[in-house]
C-alpha cells in the first residue's frame, strides 16, 4: 500500500511537470530561463551565429571574480571530495553490504546520482575559468544543465525516502524484506523516470548564447529576451513546488511522526539507540536542506517573479552562488551514509584496511557467538532470523 502511494505521488508530480513543458511561440525563440536577458544584435560579419548584448550590471558579474575564481573553486572541491567519495560508496554498496535493505537501495541510487554529476564537473570548471566561455558545443551545455538540476532534485526524492523509509521501520520493525526491497525498487525507478522527464524542457531549448561585446560563448547564462519569462517561469516554479517543497514537508512530517512514536515508547529498551540514530538523520538532512536546498530554490522562483514582473534580474548573482553551493551535496552525501548507518561505516572501515568480506562475516559471527555465549541454539537461530535492520 505505501510502495502504491509512493508511486502515486511521483506519477501526479511526472504529470504536473509535463505540463509546465514550455511551448513555442510563432515569430519568437523559445528559450529565456533563470539567466540574465540577452539582447539580440544583427550580424555585420554575415556569420550564422545569432549574437547577443548584454547589460553592463550582468557584464560585470560574467567578467568578475565570483564566476570566474570563487565559483571554480568551489566547484574544484565538489570534484576533488565528491568523485571518490561517492565512487567508493557505491563500491561498498555492491560489492560489500550483503543485505540490501530499502535504505541501502536508496543510498546507492542517491551516490549514482551524485557521481553522474561531478564527472561533467570538469567542463564547468574549464567554463568559468576561461571566463565564462563555453568551447563545447550546444549538446554538451544542454547535457550539464540537465544533470545540473536532475542531481538536485533527484537528490531531495531519494532523502525524501531514506526518511520516510526511516519512520516506516521505526513503525513496523518487523516486515517482510523481501517486499519492502521490491518497493524500494519501484520508487527508485519512479525517481528516475521523474527525474528524465523533468528535464525534457532544457532539452528543448538553446542554452548557449554568443555575446559579441565579451566575445564569448555562455552556457545558460544568457538567453534570449525576445520571449516573456511567463512560459520558464511555470516550469521551474513547477520545479520548485513539486520537487522541493513538497517533498520537504513530507520529510517534515515524516520526522515529526517518528520523533512521537519514539516518545510514545520509552519503555522499550531500544528506544534510545533507535532515537539518536533518527536524531543523527534529522540533522543532518534538516542541514542539507538549510545549506544546499533551500536558498536555491528560495531565489530561483524570486528571480522568476523579478523577471516576469519588471523583466530585470540583479537577483541573478545571488542565484547562481546559491545554486553553485547547492552542488555540495554531491561531497556531503557520502559522509551522511556514514554518520547515520553503522553497516555502512563497519563495511568502509573493513575495505579501507583490504579486509576480506569473508574475513569479516567471520569476525561478526564470532562476536555475536561471544555476546550470547549462554543462549539455546533455538534461541539464537531466532534472533538471527528478526535481526533489526541498522539502517
Amino acid at each position: 500500500m505505501a510502495g502504491r502511494r509512493g508511486l502515486c505521488v511521483l506519477l501526479l508530480l511526472s504529470a504536473l511537470l509535463v505540463a509546465a513543458v514550455p511551448t513555442e511561440r510563432s515569430g519568437t525563440s523559445s528559450s529565456k530561463g533563470r539567466s540574465f536577458a540577452g539582447q539580440r544584435v544583427p550580424n555585420t560579419d554575415n556569420a550564422s551565429e545569432e549574437s547577443y548584448k548584454v547589460d553592463d550590471f550582468a557584464a560585470k558579474v560574467l567578467t568578475g571574480k565570483l564566476t570566474t575564481v570563487f565559483l571554480p573553486i568551489v566547484y574544484v572541491i565538489v570534484f576533488i571530495v565528491g568523485l571518490p567519495s561517492n565512487a567508493m560508496a557505491i563500491w561498498v554498496f555492491f560489492f560489500r553490504t550483503k543485505k540490501k535493505h530499502p535504505a541501502v537501495i536508496y543510498m546507492v541510487n542517491l551516490a549514482l546520482a551524485d557521481l553522474l554529476f561531478v564527472v561533467w564537473f570538469p567542463l564547468k570548471i574549464a567554463y568559468h575559468v576561461n571566463g565564462n566561455n563555453w568551447l563545447f558545443g550546444e549538446g554538451l551545455c544542454k547535457v550539464l544543465v540537465a544533470f545540473f538540476y536532475g542531481n538536485m532534485y533527484c537528490s531531495i526524492l531519494f532523502m525524501t525516502c531514506l526518511s520516510v523509509q526511516r519512520y516506516w521501520v521505526v513503525v513496523n520493525p518487523i516486515v517482510h524484506s523481501r517486499k519492502k526491497f521490491e518497493i524500494a525498487l519501484g520508487i527508485s525507478l519512479a525517481i528516475w523516470i521523474l527525474i528524465l522527464l523533468g528535464t525534457i524542457p532544457l532539452y528543448l531549448v538553446n542554452q548557449t548564447a554568443y555575446i559579441s561585446d565579451l566575445n564569448i560563448t555562455t552556457c545558460h547564462d544568457v538567453l534570449p529576451s525576445n520571449v516573456l519569462a511567463h512560459d520558464m517561469f511555470n516550469y521551474f516554479l513547477s520545479l520548485a513546488i513539486g520537487l522541493f517543497l513538497i517533498p520537504a514537508l513530507i520529510t517534515a512530517v515524516a520526522y515529526i511522526l517518528m520523533i512521537k512514536t519514539l516518545n510514545a515508547s520509552i519503555s522499550d529498551i531500544s528506544t534510545g539507540k533507535k532515537r539518536k540514530r533518527a536524531i543523527k538523520l534529522i540533522i543532518a538532512v534538516l542541514a542539507m536542506y538549510l545549506i544546499c536546498f533551500t536558498p536555491s530554490n528560495v531565489l530561483l522562483v524570486v528571480h522568476y517573479l523579478q523577471l516576469r514582473n519588471s523583466n530585470e534580474s540583479s537577483l541573478y548573482m545571488s542565484y547562481i552562488t546559491a545554486l553553485c553551493l547547492s552542488t555540495l551535496n554531491s561531497c556531503i552525501d557520502p559522509f551522511i551514509y556514514y554518520y547515520i548507518s553503522k553497516d555502512f561505516r563497519d563495511n568502509l572501515k573493513n575495505a579501507l584496511i583490504c579486509r576480506s568480506v569473508r574475513t569479516t562475516r567471520r569476525m561478526q559471527v564470532s562476536l555475536s557467538s561471544g555476546r550470547y555465549p549462554k543462549k539455546s541454539n533455538s534461541y539464537s537461530s531466532n534472533s538471527n532470523g528478526t535481526s533489526k535492520s541498522t539502517y
